[in-house]
């Protein structure tokens, strides 16, 4: 009669994650070892790892016909992180480890020839899906065992091997529950007050930021774009613990979390290069569908440098993501959907040549236009900001410090704080998620104060979409006033923000 052992472990999928059963069956017949269910190449493999672990574990791998199905059949199983689970339900099916843990338990874990626990990609995002479906404990690779515990209502332990395991199983052993791991800080973020002069591109930085807004700024080499987009998280208000948490999730799966840091709290800021392919920008590969820069800047920034040298389709990849919020890669079992709600910074020179003064320019007209025009009118219709940045004058470059980042935060978040009160029933949390049909409708402005966006409709200057993103630039204008609603000067201000730049 066959012989049968049962474990959980959990499958993902992109950004979902699924509890998944580990059922093994030893029966006889000619010896083997079988994995159904779907399974990668990767997981195929785990039949040698798991009898090879089991062996040098001091435990006996039966010489039978051994089956291992993992179920759901229907849903693609990938990665390495089935094998601890396999292992364990093997050893139950042989009566080598006591069972009674076994239902409430998801095992997480690549195993090594020698039987050690390995660290997988995903651990937290496992771990939330295996809570989710009523699931309390969790046997986790050592080296990630503090990014599991980040989750609530979890009794998370870490193993080191599988031996390990087996004696917890049999209520010989605690596992740990701190890795020893040398806590690490984040990054220092650059402060503002390093920028010297661009008063007006430091300002739009901090609409953009109270705000959630797109920014484009062009100016010659060496003016401070990069310079000034990569102090903007320095503005933004920290991580929130659920916003914190799906980010750190979605580094998880990217395998770039620190064992000394796990939770990030600081709003990310990715900047892939120039030449980065939509595979890069919006995650894919084949395989598992990884998250792509856009989503590794989920609720940070993505700052795009020479944008203008960046191909068309990988530019014109993102506008859905602008709109939507998140990234949708198809597969051949569906739809990868990651989470994408980031600000999107763009930088780029006025021309191929890019001299340090526009004097010195030898591009033609048309040259120049070619140049820019990989931005197309859709793209750039989706940005709230453009700003020109001009070379500061010799007084500002002799001038002190300016204003530090942390002056202007205060501003941004007290900004920030106005737009979530009043759009959190409906769902919202800054002022650039709002759909536009709440701004017509619902908050609807005065007559009076809509008068510039009738005049630039009637004139042809904004398009319907251009328009909702004005109104909801106003907002912010007013949120930073203090002030309840906006007036027809934040209105008016709005669109030049979004005209400005539109010549180059």
């Amino acid at each position: 009669m066959p012989m049968l052992g049962q474990t959980q472990a959990v499958g993902l999928n992109a950004f979902a994650a699924r509890v998944v059963d580990v059922q093994a069956s030893v029966s006889s017949g000619l010896p083997g070892f079988a994995v159904t269910g779907n399974p990668d190449p990767s997981v195929r493999e785990a039949r040698d790892r798991v009898r090879a672990a089991i062996k040098n574990s001091g435990f006996s791998f039966p010489e039978l016909k051994v089956t291992v199905a993992l179920s759901p059949a229907d849903m693609p199983k990938v990665g390495s992180g089935f094998d601890l689970s396999m292992a364990v339900a093997i050893l139950a099916a042989t009566q080598q480890v006591s069972a009674e843990k076994l239902s409430s338990t998801v095992f997480l874990g690549e195993l090594g020839l020698d039987g050690s626990v390995r660290p997988i990609r995903g651990v937290l995002p496992a771990v939330i899906a295996a809570r989710q479906e009523g699931y309390r404990r969790a046997v986790v690779p050592i080296e990630t065992v503090a990014e599991a515990a980040l989750v609530e209502g979890m009794d998370v332990g870490g193993a080191t091997s599988l031996k390990e395991v087996t004696q917890w199983l049999a209520g010989d052993h605690v596992l740990d529950t701190v890795h020893d791991a040398t806590a690490s800080k984040a990054p220092p973020i650059p402060d503002m007050a390093d920028v010297v002069g661009q008063q007006e591109a430091r300002h739009a930085l901090e609409i953009a930021a109270a705000g959630a807004h797109h920014v484009l700024m062009t100016g010659s080499p060496g003016i401070g774009k990069t310079m000034l987009a990569r102090r903007l998280p320095g503005i933004l208000p920290p991580l929130g613990l659920e916003d914190s948490l799906e980010v750190t999730a979605i580094h998880s799966l990217v395998g770039e979390l620190s064992p000394g840091r796990p939770l990030i709290t600081e709003p990310p800021f990715v900047a892939p290069h120039h030449s980065s392919s939509i595979t890069a920008l919006l995650g894919g590969g084949t395989g598992f569908a990884r998250p792509g820069a856009a989503s590794k800047a989920h609720r940070g920034v993505l700052f795009l440098d020479e944008c203008a040298e960046m191909s068309v389709k990988s530019l014109e990849s993102l506008r859905e993501p602008l709109e939507d919020g998140e990234v949708r890669v198809p597969r051949r079992d569906g739809m990868a959907v990651y989470p994408a709600r980031f600000q999107l910074i763009l930088a780029a020179n006025p021309c191929p040549c890019a001299p340090a003064h526009d004097v010195d320019c030898v591009c033609t007209a048309v040259v120049r236009r070619r140049y820019l025009g990989k931005l197309s009118g859709p793209l750039l219709d989706r940005v709230d900001i453009r700003v020109r940045m001009d070379p500061p004058g010799n007084a500002a470059l002799m001038s002190g410090a300016g204003e530090s980042s942390a002056d202007v935060r205060a501003r941004v978040t007290a900004a920030r704080a106005t737009a979530i009160e009043r759009w959190s029933e409906f769902g919202w949390r800054t002022n650039a998620e709002v759909p536009g049909s709440a701004l017509r409708q619902r908050f609807r402005l005065p007559p009076d104060v809509l008068r510039p966006i009738e005049l630039f409709l009637r004139d042809g200057r904004v398009t319907a979409r251009g328009a909702d993103r004005a109104l909801r630039l106003a907002w912010t204008l007013s949120d930073l006033r203090g002030s309840e609603r906006p007036v027809e000067d934040d209105v008016a201000q709005a669109l030049l923000y979004r005209d400005r730049g539109a010549t180059w």
